[in-house]
């Protein structure tokens, strides 16, 4: 099976996420997607909550032909994308999703230039943000009804933060986790 991975921090899982992969489910060839929050890197940058809380509210975010995976989690990686690579499952064909804002510094990326021989990228458009520099092995996802967005895991803790309601930018669930467990304030 085709499977397009979405890693990153979830923090906190978002509508931009959701209508991020509805549209890779839509028009591309992915049976799946994964939602993959990591384990390393995050750890260290103020304002990350837990893997617990994250990994919580990321199983809150899935929907048919989707699934949560913990294997960066489980396995206490990094965040480095190549070294996610020899644990996934072998019986598949793998994907990496990133948004448009990743392009311009992806060549910061650890040993990227071995990445993209390993795997290939689906490059989801993102308001504000060009499709450029692309990279052999990376594909811009295209189609005439494709709905980008520039709702942020950023912005929506810059909201909490200000006392701003979450409710039109977070699902339900989530919004009422984060407020039960006093998150990003």
């Amino acid at each position: 099976m085709n499977i397009g991975i979405l890693g990153g921090a979830f923090n906190p899982p978002h509508l931009g996420h959701i209508l991020l992969t509805q549209q890779v489910l839509d028009y591309a060839n992915m049976g799946e997607v994964w939602f993959m929050p990591n384990y390393g890197q995050h750890h260290l940058r103020a304002g990350v909550v837990s893997d617990g809380h994250r990994l919580a509210m990321t199983k809150m975010i899935a929907f048919p032909r989707t699934r949560v995976s913990t294997i960066e989690i489980d396995n206490k990686l990094d965040g480095k994308t190549i070294h996610l690579l020899p644990y996934l499952p072998k019986e598949h064909i793998y994907t990496f999703i990133i948004g448009a804002d990743w392009l311009a510094s992806f060549h910061k990326w650890e040993q990227y230039r071995e990445l993209l021989k390993q795997i290939s990228f689906l490059v989801m458009p993102r308001h504000g943000f060009a499709n450029s520099p692309l990279y052999e092995n990376m594909t811009v996802l295209q189609h005439t009804s494709l709905m980008t967005s520039d709702i942020s895991a950023t912005k929506i803790r810059e909201r909490i933060r200000l006392g701003l309601s979450i409710e039109h930018f977070v699902p339900k669930r989530v919004v009422e986790y984060i407020q039960d467990h006093r998150l990003y304030l």
